[in-house]
């Protein structure tokens, strides 16, 4: 089970990080329907069809949106077999661990629930609401496995010797630090979904300068229209529908938002690092540098995106960025948790 769950982890980053590239290269709806491709099980099917004359539904067939599509919907589609897997291996050891049981049941529950936001995502014609939950369930999907990876790993190796230890738990010694790296995790949380709505909103481009917005410090914004989370269905958001006042709301709330999210990993990976007793657990020690080395190559990624206009490839490492950071956070509070869970 913690070979799997490594190995989810690792599809899972895959799968965040195609998603994100079929976003920024519009190819969002290069299959228009679900689960096939214009009715077919690979964009070939769609091809041949076309090549026979016949009139596919939808817009015209672009090979290469349809393939950087179905490609992410075959990884995201493994990813789903993997995590099948190791429910299944939870439900026969589940004499051995009913908590583990349990949580298993739950990532199943999520990656049911990622498919259905998938067809929606198509279905819908790229609803922002359900493009940015499909993006939170997505790094939520990740994070989960990652701290089952973390919590099996962590009973394998540390149980010897917590049973012969008479030290305290990490989280008895420094409750504290428990705390800030849960606010922490929370501020990110937040962070995460303000930028899978800027994306779905197409508002990245809102504000093309840095540290200014529009060449000010308090541009003309509409946050009225810039935060409403239902609008009617059958219209296509593929490039977005708002005005350029509302993306420019959602960009610079965004922007506020790395700010406050910065601060919070800043306060708890520097409250660990800073701790003598903290510092002697070795994995609070390393989660603490990998939280401080994530920010910055976040922040760097951000700032330099919109200095040099958006490239392609830095707009997708921005997500796989956000992805990393996630996990070392998790890291980070699971270090400092006194009773790992499932176990």
């Amino acid at each position: 089970m913690r070979k799997l769950a490594l190995a989810a982890v690792l599809l899972g980053l895959t799968v965040v990080v195609l998603g994100a590239y079929v976003r920024l290269t519009a190819a969002g709806l290069g299959c228009p329907d679900w689960p096939g491709c214009y009715g077919h099980l690979t964009p070939l099917g769609a091809e041949q069809s076309v090549a026979e004359g016949a009139v596919l539904p939808g817009a015209p067939l672009d090979l290469g949106k349809a393939w950087r599509e179905m490609i992410h919907r075959y990884a995201a589609s493994t990813l789903g077999l993997l995590i099948v897997l190791i429910t299944a291996l939870a439900i026969a050891t589940r004499h051995e661990s009913a908590a583990r049981f349990r949580y298993a049941l739950a990532l199943l529950a999520i990656v049911v629930l990622q498919g259905a936001l998938g067809m929606l995502t198509v279905t819908w014609q790229l609803k922002p609401l359900i493009v940015t939950l499909h993006l939170i369930f997505g790094l939520t999907t990740v994070g989960l496995l990652w701290w089952l990876w973390l919590s099996l790993r962590a009973d394998a190796v540390g149980a010897p010797a917590r049973a012969g230890s008479r030290a305290l738990p990490v989280a008895d010694r420094a409750p504290w630090a428990r705390r800030l790296a849960l606010v922490a995790l929370g501020a990110l949380a937040v962070q995460i979904a303000l930028g899978g709505w800027t994306s779905s909103n197409y508002a990245a481009i809102a504000c093309p300068d840095f540290p200014t917005c529009q060449g000010a410090w308090w541009p003309t914004m509409d946050y009225r229209a810039a935060f409403v989370l239902w609008r009617a269905l059958g219209i296509d958001y593929e490039g977005g529908v708002l005005a350029n006042p509302a993306r420019v709301a959602i960009h610079f709330t965004h922007r506020i938002g790395a700010l406050v999210a910065a601060c919070a990993l800043l306060a708890a990976a520097l409250t660990v690092l800073c701790n003598r007793s903290l510092r002697a657990a070795g994995g609070s020690r390393v989660a603490g540098v990998a939280v401080l080395v994530a920010l910055a190559a976040q922040l760097c990624i951000g700032i330099t995106m919109v200095l040099r206009g958006f490239p392609l490839w830095l707009a997708t490492a921005h997500n796989a960025g956000a992805a990393l950071t996630l996990l070392a956070v998790l890291a980070l509070a699971h270090s400092l948790h006194a009773a790992p869970s499932p176990r």
